[in-house]
Parts: C-alpha cells; structure tokens; sequence
C-alpha cells in the first residue's frame, strides 16, 4: 500500500519499529492554496538538515525504532482516499505503534483519529492545534473538505476535544462552539494565561491519558510558517507549539502533520515542520524510556 521513500534516521524495518511514519501526499479539498501533497516529500528532504541527537531530551533519534512506510498512494476522491487511509492506519495501531502522519490537507486526521480511537477505549482525546474551527458539517459540496475535520472528529469519534490556535471561522462556527461548549483556545488567549498555563487546563480537562495530536501547521503565525494552504495572521509562536508537542507528546497514541504547501516559501516551514515531528518522537520516547 505504501512506496518507499525515507525519512532520515528512520532506519528500523516495521517489525522492531514503535514509530511509524507515512505520509499522504493529498489536497483535493484545498480551498485556497493547494499544494501540501508535496509536503511528505519536502519534510524528508528537511530532515536531512538536522543531527540525529536532541540535546534537550539527551535522546539520539538514531538510535530509535523508527520506520518510514513511505507514502499512501490517494485516489483522486477524498473519500476514497480516507476509507483506504483508516485501512493503513489501523493496523499500525493494532500491532501497539504509535502512527505518524505527514499531511497533505487536514481532512487526513480523520480516519488517523478514528484507527486510533477504537484501540483506545474510552480514555481517550483528541488536541488539534489549527488556526480554524474546522467546524462546518460540509463545505464545497463535501463533506469530507479539510475545513470540516474537526466537526467529524466530534460527532463521529470523541467530544473529549481541545483546540488551540484559534482565530478564525465564520460567526457560526463561533457560537456553535460556544453553544456545545467546546473547549477552544485562542492564539489571545495563548499570549494572555502562557501556553503552560493553557496546557496544564488543557491536560485536566481532557482527564485521560492517551490522545491523539494533530498539528495543523496553520495554527503558526505565517511569519513562522508561511507556506500554508490557509494561512492565517496574529497566530502562535514557533516555541509555544514546540511546547504543546514536549508537553502532550508523553501522552499521544497518534500525531500528523498537516496543511504545510512547500512552494510558497524558500523551504522553511517544511524545515519547522520536521524539526517539530523530531520534537515529538524525542519527548515520546524520552517519557517512554524514563
């Protein structure tokens, strides 16, 4: 199902591995800028810039069982593309691995949520960090469109939901997250209590202690990360979502990486991306090993 490109230091075979990456190079549903179905490729030629020890974490990530699947081959129909998704995932999950997504678009998190979830049980919960809401029910006709992902994950997977980020949507899609009472932080409210402090409500609210995270790059002010598919101002600082992932990572039986679209910058946001993935198997694997 998957071909064979490699992300530097991932050199275990999938039988010792407990981190698998693969990536998903799709964006039928991009509505403003396409193009994340070359982030897969761009992270991992990205990640041949860094050295393999972390020095925070005292953690060598080549010394970690960490295999790259290579990429899910989509269809030209997001549905179709997300059905045979939920199929590679949840194996992975299944054998105890810990799945690593390179996005493509955020409607992707879907089926990685829900292959997760059922091996879960009910202690579990879903972080999303993203600049939207993702809260419509369909949009463009589809009901899968990335701008929908997290209205799914909640109606079809787990109300235990946080997101963090966020500062746009229509006028709707605010006053249905207050009317649910769905727990939301803005990039406002980030700068205002300090991330620690968000984390720490974060963690107590959610009461459970494996979730899944999922990284909408967007969820970063474009001056961190401007090659985006839907980039969005006055958001969150490189160190803060460097933060959430060391934070939750412990806790995570899932994490992707969405919505970075290469070729609208020199490289550097595809670079964020996966020095922000190494973050997340290190302190993983840190907490694992302690």
């Amino acid at each position: 199902m998957f071909n064979q490109p490699k992300m530097m230091d991932a050199l275990s075979e999938y039988g010792t591995a407990e981190y698998v990456i693969f990536g998903v190079p799709f964006d039928g549903t991009s509505s403003f800028r396409a193009g994340s179905r070359f982030a897969p490729g761009a992270m991992r030629k990205a990640s041949a810039n860094f050295e393999s020890y972390n020095a925070f974490f005292d953690i060598d990530l080549a010394e970690l069982p960490i295999h790259d699947a290579g990429d899910l081959e989509p269809y030209a129909s997001v549905d179709d593309t997300l059905r045979d998704l939920f199929c590679a995932v949840e194996p992975i999950v299944k054998d105890g691995k810990i799945p690593i997504m390179l996005g493509g678009e955020h409607s992707l998190s879907l089926p990685c949520v829900k292959a997760c979830a059922k091996y879960a049980g009910d202690d579990f919960g879903v972080v999303v960090l993203d600049a939207h809401f993702d809260l419509r029910d369909e949009y463009g006709g589809l009901k899968n469109n990335h701008a929908c992902v997290s209205r799914h994950i909640i109606d079809e997977v787990t109300d235990n939901y946080v997101s963090i980020g966020i500062r746009s949507g229509p006028k709707e899609e605010w006053d249905l997250a207050k009317e649910n009472n769905i727990r939301y932080y803005t990039s406002e409210d980030v700068e205002t209590k300090g991330i620690k402090d968000v984390l720490a409500e974060v963690i107590e609210y959610l009461d459970c202690s494996k979730i899944y995270l999922s990284l909408d790059m967007d969820a970063l002010d474009p001056s961190f990360a401007p090659a985006l598919g839907t980039p969005e101002p006055f958001g969150l600082n490189a160190r803060d979502v460097r933060e959430v992932i060391r934070t939750l990572a412990p806790m995570s039986v899932g994490f992707d990486i969405v919505e970075i679209a290469p070729e609208y910058d020199g490289g550097q946001t595809a670079m964020l991306g996966t020095k922000l993935l190494r973050e997340f198997i290190a302190a993983h694997a840190c907490a694992t090993l302690d």
